[in-house]
C-alpha cells in the first residue's frame, strides 16, 4: 500500500518532506564585512581626512627633523663650516696628492704633507705680494666713496629734485644721532668680532687638520662610514656618495675656472678705462663670483661705483656694460658648456640656498651653500632612480675605487690596521683585478642593479 501512494500523497509523508528540494539559488550581494569593533573611529572618519591627516604627521616629522639639523648646524657652525671647507679642499687637491702618489712614488703621508704646504705656500705668497696693494687700493676706494658721495648730495640739492640742502644735512644729523645712540651696540658688536676672529682660527685650525686626513686617508674614512649604514643599503650609499663627491668636484672646478674668467674680463676692463683700484676690483670680482647673482650683483655694483665717482656717468654707463656683457657670457655660455646638467640647479633654488648660507654662517655660509645644495641634489636624485653621472657606474677610475669593490674594501676595513705600503699595494690591486659584490656579499644579497658588475677582461 505504501508503495503505490499517489504523488501528492507521497510528498506529504514525513520521508518526502525531509529530503531535500533541487531548486535553482537565487544571486546574493556579496557580504560586507563587519567592522572592527576595535576601532570605530577609523570608519567614522573620510578617508580623505584621514589620509590628509597621514601626510600633516608625516610632514611635521620631517619638518621637526629638519630644523633639529639646522639647529645643530647653527649652534656648531664653526664645525661644519670648517668640515665643509675641508671637504671641498680636499675635492680640488686630492689629484694631486695622487699624483704624487703614482708617479713620484710617494708615501700617503708625505703627499698629503706636500699637497698641504704647497697650498698654504701658495696662498700666503699671493697674499703678501697683493696684501699691501689690496689694503692701500681699499682705503683709496673709501676715500673716493666719501667724496663720490658728497658729489651725490650736491647733485640731489642743485639737480632736478631740488631738495633742500638744509632738509639734507637735518636727515645726516639725525643718521649721525642714531650712531650715537647706539653706541653701546656697536661696541658689542665689536666685542663679538673678537668672538668672530677666535671662531676663524679655531675653523682655520679644524679645517687643516681634517684636510690633512681626507687627503692621507679619505676613503677608507668613507667606507668607515659606509659600513655603518645596513649591509642592504650600503652599497647605494656608496653609490650615491661617489656621484656627490663627483658633483662637488665638478662644481669647485668650474666656478673657478667661471671666478677667473670673470676677474680677467672685468678687470681688463676697468684697466681699459683707465680706472683706479683695478687689482682690488679684480680681487673682489674673483671672490664674489664664488657668491652666485648676490656675489656678481655686488661686485659689479662696486666696479660701476668706481667708474662713476673716479670719472664720469659716461665711463660708469661703459662699465655698467662690460660687466654685464662678461656676465652674461658667463651664465649663458660658460657655465652650460663646463657644468652641463650635472650641477645644474633652478635660480629659486640658488638664490634660497644662498640666502639660507648667509643666515647661518654669514658670508661663508653664502659661499658654501651652493655646492651643498648641488651635492644633495645629485645625491636625491640617485636615491630616487635618477643618475645624473650614470658613467661612474663603469668607471675604473672614479673616486671611491673601481665599481664591484665595496664588499671587500669593508671587509678588509674590518681587519687590523695596515701599514702606508700595504694600502698603496691595495691600491694597485683595486685598480687592476675587481671583486664583484656577489662574491663577498651575504648570502641573502642577489646582485641587484645598485650593485655593478665586474667589466670583462680583455
Amino acid at each position: 500500500m505504501t508503495e503505490n501512494r499517489p504523488g501528492w500523497l507521497a510528498r506529504l509523508t514525513p520521508e518526502r518532506r525531509a529530503e531535500p528540494l533541487d531548486l535553482p539559488q537565487a544571486p546574493t550581494a556579496p557580504v560586507r564585512p563587519a567592522r572592527a569593533t576595535e576601532e570605530p573611529a577609523q570608519y567614522a572618519v573620510p578617508y580623505p581626512v584621514r589620509a590628509a591627516a597621514a601626510w600633516a604627521w608625516r610632514f611635521l616629522a620631517i619638518a621637526a627633523a629638519v630644523a633639529l639639523v639646522g639647529y645643530v648646524v647653527v649652534v656648531f657652525k664653526t664645525v661644519v663650516v670648517a668640515f665643509v671647507i675641508a671637504i671641498l679642499l680636499a675635492v680640488l687637491l686630492d689629484p694631486v696628492s695622487a699624483w704624487l702618489r703614482k708617479r713620484l712614488r710617494f708615501p700617503r703621508t708625505l703627499a698629503a704633507i706636500v699637497t698641504l704646504l704647497g697650498v698654504v705656500a701658495v696662498v700666503s705668497g699671493l697674499l703678501t705680494l697683493a696684501g699691501r696693494s689690496i689694503i692701500n687700493g681699499f682705503t683709496d676706494l673709501a676715500d673716493q666713496a666719501v667724496r663720490g658721495f658728497d658729489e651725490l648730495l650736491a647733485w640731489v640739492s642743485d639737480g632736478p629734485l631740488g631738495i633742500d640742502q638744509d632738509q639734507l644735512q637735518a636727515y645726516i644729523d639725525e643718521a649721525l644721532a642714531q650712531v650715537e645712540t647706539n653706541a653701546g651696540a656697536l661696541a658689542s658688536g665689536a666685542l663679538a668680532a673678537t668672538t668672530t676672529l677666535t671662531e676663524i682660527v679655531a675653523g682655520v685650525l679644524i679645517s687643516i687638520f681634517c684636510l690633512f686626513f681626507f687627503l692621507k686617508e679619505g676613503r677608507r674614512i668613507w667606507q668607515w662610514f659606509v659600513r655603518l649604514m645596513p649591509v642592504r643599503a650600503r652599497s647605494r650609499a656608496n653609490e650615491a656618495g661617489i656621484r656627490g663627491w663627483i658633483t662637488l668636484g665638478g662644481y669647485a672646478r668650474t666656478q673657478i675656472l667661471v671666478a677667473f674668467v670673470d676677474s680677467l674680463g672685468i678687470g681688463l676692463g676697468a684697466w681699459i678705462l683707465g680706472l683706479p683700484l683695478v687689482l682690488p676690483l679684480t680681487i673682489l670680482v674673483f671672490l664674489g663670483a664664488f657668491i652666485p647673482i648676490v656675489g656678481a650683483l655686488i661686485s659689479g655694483s662696486v666696479a660701476v661705483l668706481v667708474a662713476l665717482v673716479d670719472q664720469d656717468v659716461r665711463t660708469a654707463v661703459i662699465m655698467f656694460v662690460i660687466v654685464l656683457a662678461v656676465q652674461q657670457f658667463e651664465g649663458n655660455v660658460l657655465q652650460p658648456w663646463l657644468m652641463g646638467n650635472a650641477v645644474s640647479l633652478h635660480p629659486v633654488a640658488v638664490l634660497l640656498a644662498v640666502t639660507a648660507g648667509t643666515g647661518v654662517a654669514g658670508v661663508l655660509g653664502a659661499l658654501l651653500a651652493v655646492p651643498v645644495a648641488a651635492v644633495v641634489n645629485t645625491v636625491v636624485l640617485y636615491l630616487a632612480g635618477h643618475d645624473k653621472h650614470p658613467r661612474a657606474a663603469t668607471d675604473w677610475h672614479r673616486p671611491g675605487g673601481p665599481p664591484g669593490t665595496l664588499f671587500r674594501s669593508i671587509k678588509d676595513s674590518f681587519e687590523s690596521s695596515t701599514t702606508e705600503e700595504e694600502e698603496d699595494e691595495e691600491d694597485k690591486a683595486m685598480q687592476t683585478a675587481s671583486v664583484t659584490s656577489d662574491e663577498d656579499a651575504p648570502a641573502d644579497l642577489p646582485g641587484t642593479p645598485d650593485t655593478p658588475d665586474r667589466p670583462a677582461q680583455p
